[in-house]
């Protein structure tokens, strides 16, 4: 014989489970996103945040928007052309995770944006020259100063001219954000990579999450 307590905890469970039952009629089948494997160099966030509208310009004169990045994780870092260590050096070990995941399918292979943010000495010409010398799948873009500032902050990333005292007329620097932002392949922000770059560890990230994604 069932008691009292015991039939209405069974009444509960039954109503619940109608209650779901109901739910997936009405509402459809619940998208769930497949399981996100664990990382060593790539630090994701939970969840991903969606970036507002952006407009820049890429070395090949076509405009990078948000649906351009669609379909693949995407590693992006800040720079410069006259950068003298940080940006070369970035770029370098960056090409080195890269070849780790050449063999994969072009259309969700991994890539790197280098997005230049020195737009007064940097054209799109340049920019592609420079990132290519690197690796032939890297994109380039940049933008003025304003559509820059806002894409770089809604990445949390920073970056500012510096002007030094005793620096000959137009003669400047550029402060950035050495992290690496990471966008996946619905093109939201999802993480970021810090210094120093753990080169094996990206390639295995990038790849174990593209494999993830397919």
């Amino acid at each position: 014989m069932f008691n009292r307590t015991t039939l209405l905890v069974l009444a509960a469970a039954l109503a619940a489970g109608l209650g779901l039952v109901a739910a997936r009629f009405a509402f459809g089948p619940v998208a769930v996103e497949p399981a996100t494997p664990a990382t060593t160099a790539v630090r994701l966030f939970s969840p991903a945040r969606e970036l507002p509208a952006f407009s820049l310009r890429q070395s090949d004169g076509t405009p990078l928007v948000p649906g351009e990045l669609k379909g693949h994780w995407t590693l992006v870092f800040l720079g410069f052309t006259h950068c003298p260590d940080v940006c070369p050096t970035t770029l370098a070990e960056l090409s080195r995770a890269q070849k780790q995941w050449e063999a994969l399918p072009e259309p969700v292979r991994p890539r790197v944006l280098f997005v230049s943010v020195d737009p007064e000495r940097d054209s799109p010409d340049r920019i592609g020259e420079y990132a290519h010398a690197f690796h032939r799948d890297t994109l380039a873009a940049t933008a003025d100063i304003p559509a820059l500032e806002k894409f770089t902050s809604s990445l949390s990333l920073v970056f500012a001219k510096v002007v030094p005292e005793d620096a000959p007329a137009g003669q400047y620097t550029i402060d950035h954000s050495a992290t690496l932002a990471v966008l996946d392949p619905q093109g939201r922000m999802a993480g970021i990579v810090r210094t120093p770059l753990d080169v094996p560890g990206i390639a295995a990230d990038l790849n174990a999450l593209t494999e993830t994604a397919r």
